[in-house]
């Protein structure tokens, strides 16, 4: 993992980077290889957690085993104090809600300390006006080789990405 604050922009993919999954355990990206996948910053008390958590699953039932489309989900609690469980709390929640895909413990997605894999994603793929994460659900599609190729706003529903991810598949 890179402990230089700018060792983000060396990364030549998803896979150099490692992260802390919500129950504790260290996560090398490089076990995603060869999948497509969808990285999001997600929130329990928002006003898209509802359509996303749901969408998300969908996509999740439909493709991970038919197209080995892979998601992970980094709670963020940088937007209006929507993400303020513990891991714990956050795990209770998506467990009522019969999330299968990867959760990872809370980050930040914004600032210096942001997590370096999303200093990453937005170095490689920069929002309209800023680079910034401007809110909760940001969606990042990650090709076969961890390159990512596509960012899609907070509003854009995750059922909206299918064509989207059919090109990568």
């Amino acid at each position: 993992m890179a402990t230089n604050p700018e060792d983000y922009k060396q990364a030549s993919s998803i896979y150099d980077f490692s992260a802390t999954d919500i129950k504790g355990n260290d996560v090398k990206l490089d076990k995603y290889k060869d999948h497509v996948c969808i990285i999001v910053n997600v929130a329990s008390k928002c006003g898209l957690t509802k359509t996303n958590y749901e969408e998300l699953n969908q996509l999740y039932d439909q493709y991970a085993d038919a197209k080995g489309l892979r998601i992970l989900a980094f709670p963020c609690n940088q937007f209006a104090n929507e993400e303020s469980g513990t891991n714990e709390e956050i795990c209770e929640f998506a467990s009522k809600r019969n999330v299968k895909f990867d959760l990872f413990e809370k980050v930040n997605v914004n600032g210096n300390d942001a997590h370096p894999l999303w200093k990453y994603l937005k170095h490689k793929q920069g929002g309209s006006l800023i680079d910034t994460i401007k809110w909760n659900f940001t969606k990042f599609i990650i090709d076969k080789n961890g390159q990512p190729v596509e960012r899609h706003s907070p509003t854009t529903s995750p059922k909206d990405l299918v064509k989207s991810l059919e090109k990568y598949w």
